[in-house]
């Protein structure tokens, strides 16, 4: 078994085993409990599954300490703000408005807590400050913006997989990380499809720390300043466009997102 092939299994294998213990521990506790667009009960136990699988199949993947880190930091700030976070602020506006106002958000800690995971795994990889703050950027923002995605039942884990299988062409490290990503997102999705669990901010900023750590390992200077424009740029539209609504608009966008769910 290639090295590759070996990560993306322990991916797996961590994201099915955690799931299935996680939801035999946390069953009947209110804070893993979230009600979904349709109103159902769901857990939350995708979250560090998904997180977990992608993790130990980028240490398997012997990517080093950048993807540990980037993953690592958005995964425990994610699982803060998905147990003890407030929901009052919405978006990247509402948080500033709180901050303006002297509140500070837990989604407001968990994107500084972001920046800097990002910052300290782009210096574990380049050893030099300014290429290190523009990985920062790319991790963060990608971070974010799969949680962005994260408003209906497999969507954000259909957009990883297929960010993270087109990462993984690149080869190298940065393709191992990222196949590992693809594979915990596709180990998890039918669970999130079935509307068993939900990923939350754990899963949903976790996989795209990793997307993004991949895009900023494997591309040049170019290609990271046009990845990091689209990032910046959706996460600007989505303060003021629905990206739910844009997909239910759209024929063949509204047939993906839909297909495989319950």
């Amino acid at each position: 078994m290639t090295p590759r092939l070996r990560a993306a299994a322990t991916a797996v294998a961590v994201a099915v085993v955690v799931d299935r213990a996680l939801r035999a521990v946390v069953a009947d506790d209110p804070r893993w409990t979230r009600t979904n667009y349709r109103r159902r009960a769901v857990l939350l136990t995708g979250g560090p599954a998904v997180a977990g699988g992608a993790i130990a199949g980028a240490a398997v993947a012997g990517g080093g300490a950048g993807p540990l880190l980037a993953g690592g930091t958005a995964a425990l700030l994610g699982l803060y703000d998905d147990l003890y976070g407030d929901s009052h602020a919405r978006g990247l506006r509402g948080h500033l408005v709180a901050l303006r106002g002297g509140r500070l958000t837990t989604g407001m800690v968990k994107l500084a807590g972001l920046v800097v995971g990002g910052f300290a795994a782009g210096r574990a990889e380049r050893r030099r400050t300014f290429p290190a703050l523009a990985d920062a950027a790319l991790v963060a923002g990608s971070a974010n913006l799969g949680n962005l995605f994260d408003l209906r039942p497999g969507r954000a884990l259909k957009v990883t997989a297929a960010v993270a299988a087109l990462s993984a062409t690149a080869g190298g490290r940065a393709g191992a990380v990222a196949s590992s990503t693809a594979a915990a997102a596709l180990a998890t999705l039918p669970a999130d499809l079935g509307e068993q669990v939900m990923i939350g901010d754990c899963g949903a900023n976790t996989v795209g720390a990793l997307c993004g750590w991949a895009l900023a390992a494997a591309l040049r200077p170019r290609g990271r300043a046009a990845c990091l424009a689209v990032v910046v740029g959706l996460t600007l539209v989505s303060e003021r466009v629905s990206f739910t609504t844009v997909i239910e608009r759209t024929p063949w966008l509204r047939a993906w997102d839909e297909w495989g769910r319950t």
